[in-house]
């Protein structure tokens, strides 16, 4: 075992992205294609993940040089949308996101339209809720984007009582190439340290605003993307493209 520095992990996490650019870069590019035509059919590309995997949707919207047609459905609307309680939402005894047969009640919180594609985010993909929602999703005819870990996934029962798993809903799979349990490097002892999905995520998830971004300026679309305050007139043009989408993105 390598003797743990800062440096080891550098060289582990960067081994880590060469082989997910090598391995997923065709299935980055295919979730790209699905998500830049539903923003060429007005639609949305809704996002989604529970617990660390929330992490994903807050790196894609609301900054600066994010698309904005990405909208990110949060666990926490039930609560905010009064669904359930905080008290339940919180229950130690019943974890929320372990949970079945509640995404219905998620997504028709949301405007949601046919044409708009779903991309669903979990290092286990074994969880109820997450899988609920893509099953949900799915059946509304909605094309669906999975990001899991497949050696985590592929060791684990799953906890839905269809005995599904997430990757088996996705149209589109994108292995975030990380190890079972998300810690990446050894300590010598039983634990390990240094969970890795969170890095693997934000760059899956601007490699694909990059993409996305390259197939709608080759089609000759406009980019819904918020500009930064130091491009003139950016306030304006921020604010009429968040009003175009005003009601499905918030």
């Amino acid at each position: 075992m390598k003797k743990l520095t800062m440096d080891v992990f550098y060289e582990e996490a960067l081994s880590l992205i060469d082989t997910l650019e090598t391995q997923e870069m065709k299935h980055m590019v295919k979730a790209s294609e699905l998500c830049a035509e539903t923003i060429k059919n007005d639609g949305i590309v809704h996002i989604f993940g529970s617990g660390h995997s929330v992490g994903f949707g807050a790196e894609c919207t609301g900054r600066a040089g994010s698309l904005v047609p990405f909208h990110m459905i949060e666990t926490s609307d039930f609560v905010t949308k009064g669904l359930t309680t905080l008290a339940d939402f919180k229950n130690p005894d019943d974890n929320f996101e372990r949970r079945p047969n509640i995404a219905h009640k998620l997504y028709d919180l949301y405007p949601i339209r046919p044409q708009d594609v779903f991309i669903i985010i979990s290092n286990s993909g074994i969880n109820g809720l997450v899988i609920d929602l893509a099953i949900t999703a799915k059946a509304k005819g909605h094309k669906i984007i999975v990001i899991t870990s497949m050696q985590h996934t592929l060791a684990e029962p799953s906890r839905h009582p269809s005995g599904k798993k997430l990757y088996e809903l996705g149209d589109v799979v994108i292995d975030n190439c990380g190890p079972r349990g998300d810690a990446l490097l050894e300590t010598g002892e039983i634990e390990k340290i240094c969970s890795v999905s969170s890095i693997t995520g934000i760059y899956i998830a601007q490699t694909l605003t990059v993409e996305i971004c390259r197939i709608l300026a080759q089609d000759h679309c406009d980019i819904p993307i918020l500009l930064s305050e130091d491009v003139p007139g950016y306030d304006r043009f921020n604010k009429e493209l968040l009003e175009k989408y005003k009601g499905r993105i918030n």
